[in-house]
């Protein structure tokens, strides 16, 4: 009987980080990419719950009243995420995928967020956490779907995927989409209009679109 080896979640998306030094935009999309793939994992159109993380093994989530959104440690036996419990839940929720993107890059963060004269090593790491969060609550794609239906209101859409309202802005002005007012480009040609046969032929701009960019 042949056994097939299934790897954890854990492991999934420790297997996507480059085995090598990477740019500080490397490690954003390498956090984009362990975002999708973990939400293909879960596999639950509701989006990413905390019960998706508390049925891991070796994990354990507590909430706290502490001075900070959260923090996350191993313990010797298990990972420990904890969180504030006197954060609303909406923020509880961000801050638990922000603290799963720490556990996720444990042993890698080296290679993966290098100190420059910009950032430091520590703070892009806080970057790359949000960054993840933001893209496992509120995908690029169900983001865009939800606006080219007409959800645009950064309240309805913070209470669509289950976010904070702040949240939305930043993953909006992520993708563009908080460039509400369109610049419409310039004409790309010109029509001929009557002209005597005794003058040189004149034209006149070609009428621009009035049709907005669909960000569907």
């Amino acid at each position: 009987m042949t056994h097939t080896y299934k790897p954890s979640v854990l492991t999934s998306l420790r297997a996507i980080i480059p085995q090598r030094d990477a740019s500080f935009l490397e490690a954003l999309r390498t956090a984009e990419t362990q975002a999708a793939k973990l939400t293909d994992l879960i596999g639950d159109e509701r989006g990413i719950l905390e019960h998706h993380l508390t049925e891991l093994p070796r994990l354990v989530v507590i909430r706290e009243n502490i001075p900070v959104s959260g923090m996350s440690y191993w313990n010797g036996r298990q990972w420990v995420i904890v969180l504030s419990v006197k954060e609303p839940a909406v923020r509880q929720r961000f801050t638990l995928l922000h603290e799963f993107k720490h556990i996720i890059d444990h042993g890698h963060a080296g290679h993966l967020y290098r100190t420059t004269h910009k950032l430091t090593g520590a703070d892009q790491a806080e970057a790359a956490a949000d960054y993840f969060a933001g893209c496992a609550l509120v995908s690029k794609r169900s983001l865009k779907a939800a606006w080219g239906n007409g959800m645009q209101r950064v309240a309805d859409l913070a209470a669509h995927f289950g976010v904070s309202e702040p949240a939305i802005r930043v993953r909006l002005a992520q993708t563009g989409l908080d460039k509400t007012d369109d610049v419409l480009p310039r004409s790309r040609c010109a029509r001929p209009i009557h002209t005597s046969r005794y003058e040189r032929q004149q034209f006149i701009r070609a009428p621009q679109s009035t049709r907005q960019r669909s960000y569907a």
